[in-house]
């Protein structure tokens, strides 16, 4: 029997109105996914195809130009769009906390590492400032920062990148969430310190029971971070399942074109592999697939929208190569490689 799910969207739909309403740009289009407590759900796709405002949508942060024009996302049970804005206040930080890629985005340069840190513990759960910068003190230790009481009185450009970004995850655990979301948090980082930020993710999430969405471009990080995936393209969740699932035997050609792309160090003379053409316009996406233009396999039939097709336990794809039986077969070649 599956655990029931700790956050759930059904049907999420956040659109981009421009000021005299007469452009529309769906950067997420009827998505539907579900995370449990303790696991950990990657979303890859390339630039634009909708992962953070996804992710802003969960939180209700959107710019103002955004609006959710759809759907419903339930966190343990509660439609969050439902709720008021002094509600949801007390849902951001508290059960659903957020690391942003750029941590200088997160960190006000002008109050000191102390303050921030203690910030949240204060509003959310009424600490005096003698109480709140000792669990900062304490929070900082855990996330490795060395001399934590004298990095809490220093303000964020006396820091490195690396423990910059190792202070907004202090902010984000720090009263207690049930949900992480992660929007690209290594980016900004060199490769050991990557290393060491992951891991140090995986340790807070071990310790303290959380659930985490994973948003990268990195298929590398996807396999070492995640437990499923849900891959989007022109703000579309086009294939889901179990990471070792997808990797192994992934279903839709945008799949395996992501992962056919992946650099190797098997030959230093094969040529990378690019996914052909640019992504769609969203405020004009083609009809039927948004990938059907860029894809070497499409059919007559990819002019319709495709269906979900069930590819066995919490396993899906969006594409009518594995509704049609009849249909060409796909170029495997990248998942044979992978």
């Amino acid at each position: 029997m599956s655990a029931p799910a700790l956050l759930e969207l059904q049907s999420l739909c956040t659109h981009y109105v421009s000021a005299r309403g007469t452009r529309i740009v769906r950067a997420v289009d009827e998505v539907s996914l579900s995370i449990t407590a303790g696991e950990t759900l990657g979303i890859v796709g390339e630039s634009g195809s909708g992962k953070s405002t996804l992710a802003l949508s969960i939180l209700r942060l959107l710019p103002p130009a955004a609006r959710i024009a759809g759907g419903r996302v339930l966190f343990e049970g509660d439609d969050l769009l439902q709720k008021s804005d002094a509600e949801m206040r007390s849902v951001r930080g508290r059960r659903i906390a957020m690391i942003l890629q750029d941590p200088m985005a997160s960190l006000n340069p002008l109050f000191t590492i102390g303050d921030q840190v203690a910030e949240p513990i204060r509003v959310h759960e009424g600490a005096g400032r003698s109480k709140a910068w000792t669990r900062a003190r304490e929070l900082l230790r855990a996330v490795r920062i060395p001399s934590p009481q004298t990095r809490l009185n220093q303000h964020p450009h006396e820091m490195s990148g690396g423990m910059r970004q190792r202070i907004v995850g202090a902010i984000a655990i720090s009263c207690g969430p049930r949900l992480l979301i992660a929007d690209e948090p290594t980016t900004s980082l060199d490769l050991t310190i990557q290393a060491q930020y992951l891991g140090l993710l995986r340790e807070l999430q071990r310790a303290h029971g959380l659930a985490l969405i994973f948003i990268t471009h990195n298929l590398g990080l996807v396999a070492k971070m995640c437990d499923r995936l849900a891959v989007m393209y022109a703000g579309r969740v086009v294939e889901q399942g179990r990471v070792a699932e997808i990797f192994r035997a992934p279903a839709h050609p945008y799949t395996r074109a992501l992962l056919g792309s992946i650099p190797r160090m098997r030959d230093s003379r094969e040529r990378l592999t690019a996914i052909d053409g640019q992504p769609p316009d969203l405020a004009s996406l083609p009809p039927g697939c948004a990938f059907a233009p860029r894809c070497a396999s499409a059919f007559a039939r990819c002019g319709e929208p495709p269906p979900h097709i069930a590819r066995g336990d919490d396993r899906w794809v969006r594409c009518w190569l594995a509704a049609s039986a009849g249909a060409p077969d796909p170029d495997v070649e990248g998942a044979r490689r992978w």
